[in-house]
């Protein structure tokens, strides 16, 4: 017995789609550094490294980056070693301030701080520098 969708397949015999010439349609580019967020940590971790990136090119062989801070009620000089974030909302400075390994958690609302060209730490090695290190999470 034959049904209907058969009978209008019969009907149809060789049936071909006629050709369309559609236009073809390029989209452009998506530019995904839109879709960062200014106030995240991980968009000013990017521009921290990039200042200190360029300040690091001013420096001779023989000194390092240090911060100085203003935190505490007292000033101190950290030599950073890292420098990483967490979104939304916290950097963190790795080093060593007087000798002594330290690390300074601050809000992205925080960061005042002066870089300043230091003596490297240990005059055997070459100096230590922090402007390219790889992106954390």
């Amino acid at each position: 017995m034959a049904t209907l969708h058969d009978d209008i397949v019969k009907s149809l015999g060789s049936f071909q789609m006629p050709s369309l010439d559609t236009p073809k349609y390029e989209f452009p580019k998506f530019d995904s550094s839109l879709l960062e967020n200014p106030s995240h940590a991980k968009y000013q971790h990017k521009i921290l490294m990039e200042y200190i990136a360029d300040f690091e090119k001013q420096l001779n062989p023989d000194e390092e980056v240090a911060l100085k801070l203003a935190c505490f009620g007292q000033t101190l000089l950290m030599h950073v070693t890292f420098i990483g974030y967490h979104n939304p909302n916290t950097i963190q400075f790795c080093g060593y301030v007087n000798g002594q390994y330290a690390e300074l958690i601050q809000h992205v609302n925080q960061l005042n701080f002066l870089l300043m060209s230091s003596p490297k730490q240990e005059p055997d090695k070459p100096a230590r520098r922090i402007g390219f290190t790889p992106d954390n999470n």
